[in-house]
């Protein structure tokens, strides 16, 4: 899915133009992002949450050489669907 495609149904449901459905679907990722940094998750109902979660420092391999490569901690984003979507899928 891109923006793109989120625009399109937005312009499609709406019956709006396609400058301001991009600009719709940019505010809505645009909110999802702030909401992600300021609270560390966001749920959207019927379809799950994202959680924002802390990785540790490990070591990995280089798939070309097979030499180990380490892994800096930083921070990554996951989900949980929700049973709503998992029934539908």
């Amino acid at each position: 899915m891109s923006k793109a495609f989120i625009a399109a149904v937005i312009q499609d449901s709406l019956g709006c133009t396609g400058v301001a459905a991009s600009h719709g679907a940019e505010a809505l990722i645009q909110a999802i992002v702030s909401e992600l940094r300021t609270e560390g998750s966001f749920t959207l109902p019927s379809f799950g949450r994202f959680t924002v979660c802390t990785t540790k420092t490990r070591q990995a391999l280089n798939p070309r050489t097979g030499e180990p490569v380490k892994v800096e901690a930083g921070r990554t984003v996951r989900f949980k669907a929700s049973p709503v979507l998992k029934k539908s899928v």
